[in-house]
């Protein structure tokens, strides 16, 4: 078993994890992840995904359908077609594909202070997600813009970086528990957790990002079940 100092040792069992990144073939949608081209370069859809992902549901049959079904009922649409018009939609009728409020709070609180960024930088609305995540802090997540919205805790925090360019890693549950059964003890503050984590990721030569997203796909049938829109997400 790995101490609470095990990042800085380098006993980490870095063969195992990357046989475990590798076999379950996540790099591709890591890189999509990266380069902020999930749910089709769209940031509106990806803000309402992390708002659903906040309330701890299981992600492949309760958000991503609703997901879906946003996209269909406001974004083919065209009744949402930039942050300024998702910060400032009806509530109520956004209530009707995904009842709980507190996420669209939160998707409309990130998405105004986004559209702010947009428009001070006169960039799109990809381009001020970008920027918010590359110059996003981890150690003061708390005092972020987006961090303080009532609503996020740090795992959505770290989602959204993650979907805005940063690599680093969720430090949920069963990312926690998928790689304490294959490292042994890790820390458990959370901000210790991401640190040690993004290190052992550079001693495997792998990227944080990857060792987040095989830990998701190890604890479920992902590739078996949802493979067919695994490219589109």
């Amino acid at each position: 078993m790995l101490t609470r100092n095990s990042c800085e040792e380098g006993r980490e069992n870095l063969d195992l994890l990357r046989e475990y990144v590798y076999k379950y073939g996540v790099r591709e949608y890591c890189t999509r992840c990266l380069n902020c081209e999930r749910w089709g370069k769209n940031v509106i859809l990806m803000i309402v995904d992390a708002s659903f992902t906040s309330l701890g549901l299981n992600y492949f049959n309760a958000v991503v359908p609703k997901v879906m079904e946003f996209r269909e009922a406001f974004v083919y649409s065209k009744k949402i077609t930039s942050l300024e018009e998702l910060a400032n939609y009806d509530i109520e009728e956004l209530r009707k594909v995904w009842k709980n409020a507190r996420s669209w709070h939160v998707a409309k609180g990130i998405a105004k202070y986004l559209a702010k960024v947009k428009d001070e930088r006169k960039l799109n609305d990809r381009q001020a997600f970008i920027y918010w995540g590359r110059n996003s802090s981890l150690e003061n997540w708390k005092l972020d813009p987006i961090g303080r919205i009532k609503g996020i805790g740090i795992n959505t925090y770290q989602y959204l970086r993650m979907m805005a360019g940063v690599d680093t890693v969720m430090p949920d549950k069963i990312v926690r528990k998928v790689l304490e059964n294959i490292l042994g003890k890790l820390p458990e503050d959370d901000i210790e957790f991401i640190k040690c984590i993004e290190r052992i990721a550079k001693k495997a030569n792998l990227r944080a990002i990857d060792i987040c997203w095989m830990t998701w796909f190890v604890n479920s049938d992902v590739l078996k079940r949802y493979s067919h829109i695994l490219g589109e997400i």
